[in-house]
């Protein structure tokens, strides 16, 4: 009985991203035999998450309340959205502190081969947003690639009258060209800016 409790266990942990089956074991065995305290404080905050959180109605990050603490945030500047793909996304650009607007996270990417299409991410939500809130702009930091391509076209020619843009890549601070991967160089030649004094 313990034993399939036990493997029952470590199979649970291998959902995690980046978790296999022997990092599972370890993690296991460790909160079982060393730490059932912080065993017991990972459960507890675990079942408070799922049956708390919820999307915020305006923006869908993930939240307790029906509107997530930038939503209800009124110094933040509504006529500016920023679309991210995920809450990871979201909490990354936070951490920038260099983005006063509010932000709409899809949840995704439209992806035809996963059945994942403008409904599923919540984009009639979006456009609706757009137009209750006069937004002025709308930046889509979105994955560069073919999925988050085709999500920016399909979002950039459903709205009218308003800036869009789209965050630029390339090669990061203080990075080396000779280890950076191609498609960021192909890519960071393309969306180059003009630097000349006028």
């Amino acid at each position: 009985m313990t034993s399939d409790l036990l493997g029952k266990f470590i199979n649970a942990l291998t959902v995690l991203p980046g978790i296999g089956k022997k990092s599972a074991q370890r993690m296991a065995l460790y909160l079982l035999d060393k730490n059932k305290i912080g065993a017991r404080e990972i459960a507890s905050s675990l079942n408070d998450a799922l049956n708390n959180i919820q999307r915020c109605k305006s923006c869908r990050m993930l939240t307790t309340n029906d509107l997530c603490h930038i939503c209800e945030d009124e110094r933040r500047d509504s006529q500016c959205i920023c679309v991210v793909e995920s809450p990871s996304d979201l909490l990354a650009i936070e951490s920038t502190g260099g983005f006063e607007g509010k932000y709409f996270v899809l949840m995704g990417r439209l992806s035809p081969l996963d059945n994942l299409g403008p409904d599923d991410l919540g984009i009639p939500s979006l456009l609706e947003k757009i137009k209750k809130d006069s937004v002025k702009e709308i930046i889509l930091a979105l994955s560069s690639t073919v999925e988050g391509d085709a999500t920016a076209i399909f979002i950039r020619d459903h709205v009218e009258n308003i800036k869009v843009s789209r965050i630029s890549y390339g090669i990061p601070i203080g990075g080396e060209l000779e280890y950076v991967d191609s498609n960021t160089i192909a890519r960071s030649i393309i969306e180059r800016v003009e630097i000349n004094d006028d």
